[in-house]
């Protein structure tokens, strides 16, 4: 059983917003690695690539299943696609952190993007959709993917890790835009700034 039997396929579904309560609580474990999970992981994967998305955890399409897929490059723009359930992330420590802050996003707050200094590597393990164990070493945006999905599934939004005054200027681009992403958004496609 590859991965690739699960990126196509699938349905469209909604993004959850932040605010909604699924996105700032943690999820539960995934116990059955059934065709329930595998129709999710198919449909996760459709919206992530509707969204023009590199990552989406479960509960970013209202689910509180501990389930992330991501589509993204790491540091030698190698691109690297995968699903991993129960996902617990390692990072460096001492002489072997390097932090890179970089702009970050999240299809959940869509227009928002703000720095954040996330380590470069970081090798996160779990199991795959059939329940095979997995480790997934990142180093570039796939590091600050795998962080950044991890998190979503302990209940903890990026923007939970920035300053007051940058989550501000954070809300205050999402506000900007959010006129641009229907309530459905990817199932009805983001509006283009020329239809008002």
């Amino acid at each position: 059983m590859g991965i690739e039997e699960l990126t196509t396929g699938g349905t469209l579904r909604p993004i959850t917003r932040w605010g909604e309560p699924v996105m700032h609580a943690r999820t539960r474990p995934v116990t059955s690695f059934d065709d329930e999970l595998h129709a999710l992981v198919r449909d996760m994967f459709a919206t992530m690539e509707a969204a023009r998305g590199v990552g989406l955890a479960a509960t970013q399409v209202g689910v509180d299943l501990a389930v992330f897929v991501y589509d993204c490059p790491d540091a030698d723009d190698i691109n690297r696609v995968g699903a991993i359930c129960n996902p617990v992330v390692t990072l460096p420590e001492g002489d072997q952190r390097n932090l890179e802050s970089t702009e970050e996003g999240c299809l959940s707050l869509p227009g928002g993007y703000q720095p954040l200094a996330r380590p470069d590597k970081a090798t996160c393990t779990g199991v795959d959709p059939w329940g095979n164990p997995v480790t997934v070493d990142g180093t570039g945006t796939l590091a600050r993917c795998l962080q950044h999905e991890t998190d979503h599934l302990n209940g903890t939004v990026f923007g939970d890790r920035l300053s007051t005054r940058m989550r501000r200027k954070l809300y205050a681009q999402h506000e900007e835009l959010a006129h641009l992403y229907p309530a459905d958004w990817p199932v009805t496609p983001k509006r283009s700034s020329a239809d008002g």
